[in-house]
């Protein structure tokens, strides 16, 4: 797979983790009173009291780690050389050899029919 397709999925992980840590901690945060103005929320005791404690670390570790995934990604990329200019020169030439290349299949076309 090459390096964008790579940087597409990694991209594509975190918003998943992102998705899901914010979706588990909207359901499973304890109810909080809002107002002295509104009663007391009722308490919701459950066995998974001292394990949503830690959801929030393992989540936010995946999270995290991911993210260092796609720096590694990036970091990975090859370096433009040359600046600018030089870029803007390669395109031009790259498209002079796409343009040939057009022509020459252009014309095997027009031989072949």
């Amino acid at each position: 797979m090459d390096i964008i397709s790579q940087l597409q999925e990694q991209i594509n992980q975190i918003a998943g983790i992102a998705f899901n840590t914010f979706g588990t901690l909207q359901r499973d945060a304890p109810p909080v009173r809002l107002s002295p103005n509104y009663p007391e929320p009722p308490a919701n005791p459950t066995e998974d009291a001292a394990n949503f404690a830690e959801q929030p670390k393992l989540m936010s570790a995946a999270l995290v780690k991911a993210a260092k995934q796609f720096d590694a990604l990036v970091a990975a990329l090859p370096l433009a050389e040359g600046g600018e200019e030089a870029q803007l020169k390669r395109i031009a030439e790259l498209q002079s050899e796409n343009d040939a290349v057009g022509q020459d299949l252009q014309r095997q076309l027009e031989a072949a029919g």
